[in-house]
C-alpha cells in the first residue's frame, strides 16, 4: 500500500468512502433502470392514487441530493426549513413534479452533475466524521447531528426508498419491473 493510500484511509476518505459512494451510485443505477424508456407522458402520469410521478421522483432525489451535500459542506443552514413549510402547499409539491420546460432527461442530466460533485465533495473531505447539527424539524431528533457518513447513509436510504416507489409506479404504468 503508498503512502497516499495509507493516508486516505487513515483519514476516513479511502475505502469506506468508496464503498459508500459506490452504494449511492448502485441506488441512482436502479431509479435510471426504472425510468428507462419511458415517454414524457408516461413518466409524468400518475397511475396509482399517489400525487407521485417517475419524472417528480427523479427531480426530488435530484434535488434532495444537492441539498444534504450542501449541509456535508456548509452545515445546518442548508437543510433548514423555510418559516411558512406547514402552511405553504408549494413546498412540498414543487419539488415532486416537472415544472414548464422541464423533461425527464433534464431531471436526469441535472441529477448526473449534481452525482459528481457528490463524488467530488466527500472526495474532498478531511474524514467522514465530519458534522453539523440538523435544523429543528419534525422529523429529527432535537439537538441531533448528522455526521457526512450519517448524510450519505441518509441518502443511500432515502434514494432506495423513493426507488421502490418508482418500481410501483412503473409496473403501473406498463408492466416493467427494475428486476427480473
Amino acid at each position: 500500500m503508498s503512502i497516499t493510500q495509507d493516508s486516505r484511509q487513515a483519514t476516513g476518505t479511502g475505502q469506506e468512502a468508496t464503498e459508500l459512494l459506490e452504494t449511492l451510485a448502485e441506488r441512482r443505477f436502479f431509479l435510471r433502470q426504472t425510468v428507462r424508456n419511458l415517454t414524457l407522458d408516461q413518466a409524468t402520469s400518475r397511475p396509482t392514487v399517489s400525487e407521485l410521478t417517475l419524472a417528480g421522483l427523479v427531480k426530488h432525489v435530484g434535488e434532495m441530493e444537492a441539498q444534504w451535500v450542501r449541509f456535508i459542506v456548509e452545515g445546518t443552514e442548508a437543510v433548514a426549513l423555510p418559516e411558512n413549510w406547514e402552511s405553504d402547499p408549494s413546498f412540498w409539491r414543487e419539488g415532486w413534479r416537472l415544472a414548464e420546460g422541464e423533461s425527464l432527461e433534464n431531471a436526469l442530466a441535472t441529477w448526473e452533475t449534481i452525482a459528481a460533485h457528490t463524488e467530488e465533495v466527500v472526495r474532498g473531505l478531511p474524514d467522514l466524521n465530519v458534522a453539523h447539527a440538523l435544523p429543528p424539524a419534525p422529523w429529527f431528533r432535537p439537538g441531533a447531528s448528522w455526521s457526512a457518513r450519517r448524510t450519505l447513509l441518509h441518502l443511500i436510504g432515502e434514494i432506495s426508498q423513493h426507488s421502490g416507489h418508482a418500481d410501483i409506479i412503473r409496473e403501473s404504468i406498463d408492466g416493467q419491473k427494475t428486476m427480473g
